[in-house]
């Protein structure tokens, strides 16, 4: 899907707008400004000491134009008929000083949070978009993991060691991309190559990725606020499998040490396969042959009834917890959409379960004991990332709510069209073109996913995020 913005022009419908993303953005309980006792500590911690001197490897960064939030930095290298992969991970275990103001404070925020009008950062500024930040040209501490991959991008061996990198460049997904396209060379020249090599192993054990649209509020220099829908570039999917190829390597540490904190989802029930099959014979994309993960590599991106049948594939995407275990491992531990046992271990700025993963497996590759403050709290933590998932959930889909209403205040009385993605028995999900709007509306008798109905804006409310629509 190219990427397509609606933008809510200065006006009156502006100004309530951004009143009410200011109201939302006070209403979660997660205050932007941190207490001076937190800003204080944070201000004087200090690195953990590193192992490695690593800054003549030219890393490089990957990350949304204009992130200052760097946790992973990446070489990659032939090595052979194979490849050499060094993943590094911000040292935020070695900032964080356990049972201090920073850590009580992170514990309870959970995680990032992402509003329109800016974001709601775990950490203190000071450490998540600075001195732990892996920005360029700068020495900074990093858990680095080593990857030995084989000609057919199989892990043969890896490990995980302390120590301080310098990375070389800050790239952007957009601009990368382009540069891919063109042949040209640079610090991700191999990425397509590993990448794809990883996405064939996840085909060949089983897993599977859904990879619906992105759908994003952004904020234009000129103050005005957009949605922003578009398909993940495929360097985003490519850099990912990067990501997942350390989440199930930390996952393999865990198990074998019989502790530690697993991302896990279960495989989907039988009712909901079959629910699923008689959606996309609806939808006239029938899934008759493989696995749904084949299934749904195999669709045609630019069909417009791929997009339905993604969102019908959401109901086998769910369940997703953190799983808990010390003295022994779990017998299923696997992420079923995955396909292989899994877990959070590469964003440690913006989420808090990361720097338990991390302090585990550190402790395990070299052999060390478990640190105390670890298991004490391994217990805590699926419910602070369930409370700060919800809280995230909520913010989302609130600001989304509410620009969308903004973005049809204009268009108050009259008629537009919208494409049917989702029959919800008398009302359906629709897909209005311009403005790029997801709403709820009724449909008339007989409708079907993907058909072209015509719709009348009746009333909207920018403050609650609600829109009236009628057929």
């Amino acid at each position: 899907m190219p990427q397509r913005r609606s933008h809510v022009a200065p006006s009156a419908a502006q100004t309530e707008l951004a009143s009410a993303l200011t109201a939302l953005r006070e209403s979660v309980d997660a205050p932007v400004e941190f207490a001076d006792e937190v800003i204080a500590e944070a201000e004087a911690s200090r690195a953990a000491a590193p192992g490695l001197d690593l800054r003549d490897v030219p890393f490089a960064t990957l990350d949304p134009d204009g992130s200052r939030d760097l946790d992973q930095a990446f070489h990659l290298e032939r090595a052979g008929t194979g490849y050499t992969v060094r993943y590094a991970i911000a040292d935020v275990p070695g900032f964080v000083v356990p049972g201090g103001a920073v850590d009580a404070e992170a514990r309870r925020r959970g995680q990032t949070l992402y509003a329109a009008d800016g974001s709601i950062p775990l950490h203190p500024r000071v450490l998540s978009e600075d001195r732990a930040s892996l920005l360029a040209d700068v020495d900074r501490p990093a858990l680095v993991w080593t990857f030995d991959l084989d000609a057919e991008g199989v892990v043969t061996e890896f490990r995980l060691e302390r120590a301080v990198i310098r990375s070389r460049a800050q790239l952007d997904y957009a601009t990368t991309q382009r540069s891919l396209d063109r042949g040209e060379g640079g610090p991700a020249t191999l990425l397509p190559e590993i990448g794809a090599l990883r996405m064939e192993q996840e085909r060949l054990r089983g897993g599977a990725s859904l990879n619906l649209p992105d759908e994003e509020v952004v904020r234009a220099e000129d103050g005005t606020y957009a949605i922003e829908r578009r398909r993940p570039l495929p360097v985003e999917e490519w850099n990912a499998q990067l990501s997942l190829m350390t989440g199930m390597a930390a996952a393999s540490l865990m198990l074998d040490a019989g502790v530690g904190i697993l991302r896990t989802m279960p495989e989907p029930e039988d009712a909901a396969f079959e629910a699923f099959r008689h959606q996309t014979e609806a939808l006239g994309r029938p899934w008759t042959t493989g696995t749904y993960g084949e299934y749904l590599r195999g669709l045609d991106r630019a069909d417009p009834m791929t997009l339905p049948v993604l969102e019908a594939a959401a109901s086998l995407f769910r369940g997703a917890g953190y799983l808990v275990f010390d003295g022994e491992a779990p017998e299923d531990a696997v992420q079923a959409a995955i396909a292989a046992p899994y877990a959070h271990a590469t964003a440690p700025l913006r989420r808090l379960v990361d720097r338990w993963t991390l302090a585990i497996c550190l402790a395990v590759s070299h052999g060390d004991s478990i640190p105390e403050w670890v298991r004490t709290s391994l217990a805590e933590l699926p419910a602070l990332m369930q409370e700060s998932g919800q809280r995230a959930s909520r913010l989302n889909s609130a600001t989304i709510n509410c620009v969308e209403a903004a973005l049809l205040t204009p268009l108050v009385g009259t008629t537009v069209e919208a494409t049917v993605i989702e029959l919800r028995g008398e009302r359906a999900a629709v897909q209005i073109a311009e403005p790029a709007v997801t709403a709820t509306a009724p449909v008339p008798a007989g409708t079907k996913p993907g058909d072209i109905v015509r719709i009348r804006v009746v009333s909207t409310d920018i403050a609650e995020g609600t829109v009236e629509l009628a057929v």
